[in-house]
């Protein structure tokens, strides 16, 4: 180390011009980056759910939609002036691009008998002629008809619904942008027109692109704010300028490095993903922490530039290595996940490291060897807060051993409480347009979440045979017996309706057709009547063999919806024939079971990536003793705050499934440093234990402090995230980071002198802790 540390002075123009031009050639990548906003892209091609919704919209018309909801404190809905409005914006909602579908209350397909004629018409024409007495029928028929209560018409009399279906053709990235811009364009020209009427804009469309915003929104404002809370942090905990300047410079080539191979190996950007460049410079200014901080206490303890640079070099390579080596293994561990997001922020991070602890052992050296470096030379002495610290944890290390194990115990059994809850409308802070318009929506009008059923008959045709109508209704009856149930859309209603009007809107024949070709001609006779854009291909299949049974959720958890498809599951089974058993599809069941899938997915590689670390630090220790006792700190972390957040918060979502094995390589760097450092005075001087834990606070207790200050401000900057899954992902590894550190600086140096006490190495002349604090003559033993 000493060798490559003159060499690297000496080529140091050479070593600063090469990774320049590395920088350069890696960087270029980044403009091959495209970003995906699609919802599906949490999903693998293999996902159960994912396939067996794809398999349902290639049978029916695809449901991506965008739901113009409109409120107003002035009118009422059933007023000339609010329907002629909803009149409006129908008729422009049918030009947005990729529009094949609008659905309103005024353009709703409504039927009655005229004589002996089946008459289908727009619920609502001319709004401005309508008399007292066609206001009340259209407000009659809004209430009653299965079709438009809780989905265009609610419970408030002020709001309704406009839902637009759109078929994107899927040959360009930015189509659902496209689509969302231009209906954002169209309500601005509402509300301009009708000043007193609010819209507000969700729908599967506006989902996709609030990805993309909170993407972009967090890499514009909190990137920034990370490159500021660095620079400060590192100004203050170092007193260095040439310190400040030299890691903020290996920041941003690893950042640039990292996000530019990112590009060439063809990782799209998504939400999850945008979170990679705080996470890599949180990262890689810890390894060049270590090093800048044994190389400025060299430097005020007398020795000159050089020698203080190669000194921290020889001291610090293979800790950072390690440290390096161990993070990039957590990171890589999260390929394990079933989320192909996570995989991709998995291996962007692990690249980031990697490459962090190249440009801090290698680019860091030579470029801090060609700045000026002005330091007050002092002498270093036992005593300060960390020597007064490691004095007083020795004396009462029992209570600093068993005290956190209890804790550690309590909090593990706190650990089952928490809840698996994915609601998606849930992934958005209020910042963003899209959470809050939703919100309005569900809490005014609808619910956005839905189940949906592909039920087929038993043959050809067959939707027509009254027993299948009959069991579909009995299901649809079912349904709407269940808490959280809003509505239930299904061909039996419309089948029972058209049996009323063909029979002279007389109500007792609100019932299923008895005869199978009677109920055909119903069916075709109504389609035949329909305009186009509003015919029955979103409910029928194509030979009439199946139809789409979709149930309207309120807000709820992800978990009452999964006992609720288990309960629903349970009835097809004990009471439809085979023929009709069915498996639900939707969105929201795609995230209903992503937390559970990915859960179990992480088990694998969280273990893999413990056996793999604990391998590497019984090499690098040397020691199967170590290597063990290292797990315990290690392990610690995640428990407690997993822990934690049981007891303050009882529910995780998606991304807090990826913290353990993330955080695992994370965490591990204090355990390295402080047993590299432990080993070191135990094997080189021959310290006792309780010397040696003196050593350890002495020499590395303030890089550790200031490594862990710097961590916990990247991922608590992180956790501004508008993107929940990114904020919360970065709250909880902040815990863990701190619990870390607590681990380390109580309860591994009691196990330590507790292990090690009776442990005596070969006598050697007795130094001072002084002297030994001075003594960086022989070679680092990690």
């Amino acid at each position: 180390m000493e060798i490559l540390g003159r060499w690297i002075i000496r080529w140091r123009w050479a070593i600063i011009i090469a990774t320049i031009a590395i920088v350069i050639a890696a960087g270029s990548g980044a403009k091959r980056i495209e970003f995906n906003n699609d919802y599906r892209v949490f999903f693998s091609k293999e996902n159960p759910q994912l396939l067996s919704f794809e398999a349902l919209q290639n049978i029916y018309t695809k449901d991506d939609n965008i739901q113009f909801v409109l409120s107003s404190r002035k009118y009422d809905l059933f007023s000339a002036d609010f329907l002629e409005a909803v009149s409006w914006l129908t008729d422009e909602a049918w030009k947005l691009p990729f529009s094949t579908r609008v659905d309103s209350l005024t353009n709703f397909q409504y039927s009655e008998a005229e004589g002996d004629d089946l008459m289908v018409d727009d619920l609502v024409s001319s709004p401005r002629h309508l008399s007292a007495e066609d206001l009340a029928k259209i407000e009659e028929v809004a209430y009653n008809d299965p079709l438009l209560f809780n989905r265009l018409v609610g419970d408030k009399r002020n709001v309704t619904g406009i839902n637009v279906t759109l078929t994107l053709p899927e040959k360009d990235t930015t189509e659902g942008a496209q689509a969302a811009i231009a209906a954002r364009e169209l309500s601005h020209r509402f509300e301009v027109k009708f000043p007193k009427i609010k819209v507000y804009l969700t729908g599967v469309v506006m989902l996709n692109n609030a990805f993309g915003e909170s993407a972009i929104g967090d890499m514009s404002t909190l990137v920034p704010l990370m490159y500021l809370s660095i620079i400060i942090t590192m100004g203050v905990l170092l007193r260095s300028v040439t310190g400040t300047i030299g890691a903020l410079t290996v920041i941003i080539i690893t950042t640039v490095t990292a996000i530019g191979l990112m590009g060439w190996l063809g990782i799209d950007m998504s939400a999850p993903v945008s979170s990679a460049p705080t996470m890599i410079m949180t990262l890689a200014v810890a390894d060049s922490i270590h090093f800048l901080v044994t190389f400025l206490q060299q430097m005020r303890l007398g020795s000159t530039k050089q020698d203080a640079l190669v000194e921290s070099l020889r001291t610090n390579f293979q800790p950072i290595f390690l440290t390096s080596i161990t993070t990039a293994v957590g990171f890589l561990s999260m390929n394990f996940s079933d989320v192909p997001p996570f995989r991709h922020l998995g291996n962007v991070v692990a690249i980031g490291v990697m490459a962090g602890w190249l440009f801090s052992t290698i680019f860091l050296p030579a470029f801090i060897a060609v700045l000026p470096v002005r330091v007050m030379v002092k002498e270093e002495t036992e005593s300060g807060f960390l020597g007064r610290f490691a004095d007083y944890l020795i004396r009462y290390r029992s209570w600093f051993l068993w005290g956190p194990a209890v804790v550690i115990v309590v909090m593990a059994v706190m650990i089952p409480r928490l809840e698996l809850n994915d609601q998606f409308v849930n992934y958005f802070g209020e910042r963003i347009t899209f959470r809050t318009d939703t919100d309005y929506a569900m809490d005014n009008l609808t619910g956005i979440y839905s189940l949906q059923y592909s039920i087929n008959a038993e043959d050809s045709g067959g939707i027509s045979n009254p027993a299948y109508l009959k069991k579909l209704d009995e299901f649809a009856i079912w349904y709407r017996q269940q808490p959280g149930v809003m509505q239930v859309i299904t061909l039996s209603d419309t089948m029972k309706r058209l049996n009323k009007n063909l029979h002279g809107d007389d109500p007792t024949f609100y019932k299923i057709p008895d005869n199978r070709e009677l109920a055909a001609q119903y069916l075709l006779l109504y389609e035949m009547s329909l305009p186009y854009g509003l015919d029955l291909n979103n409910q029928i299949n194509v030979d009439k063999s199946a139809t789409r049974f979709t149930v309207t959720l309120a807000n709820l958890s992800t978990n009452v919806i999964r006992s609720l498809l288990e309960s629903a599951d349970a009835w097809l089974s004990e009471n439809a024939p085979a023929h009709m058993q069915a498996t639900v599809a939707s969105q929201i069941v795609m995230f209903t079971y992503i937390s559970e899938r990915n859960v179990k997915s992480m088990i694998g590689g969280s273990v893999l990536a413990v056996i793999i670390i604990s391998f590497i630090l019984i090499f690098a220790l040397r020691s199967t003793k170590y290597g063990i006792i290292s797990l315990m700190p290690n392990l610690a972390p995640a428990v407690l705050g997993f822990g934690t957040w049981a007891l303050f918060v009882g529910e995780m979502g998606l991304s807090l499934s990826m913290v353990t094995g993330m955080t695992l390589g994370i965490v591990v760097d204090d355990t390295v440093h402080f047993l590299s450092k432990y080993n070191r005075a135990r094997r080189e001087h021959a310290l006792s234990a309780e010397d040696s834990v003196r050593f350890v606070f002495q020499r590395v207790g303030k890089a550790l402090i200031v490594t862990t200050i710097i961590l916990v401000i990247g991922f608590a900057i992180m956790s501004l995230s508008s993107f929940h899954l990114n904020a919360w992902m970065g709250q909880l590894t902040a815990i863990v980071i701190i619990y870390a550190l607590i681990a380390d600086f109580l309860f591994l140096p009691a196990l330590l002198i507790t292990l090690d006490q009776s442990k005596q190495y070969k006598s050697q002349p007795k130094k001072s802790m002084k002297g030994i604090l001075n003594y960086e003559k022989s070679e680092i033993t990690v």
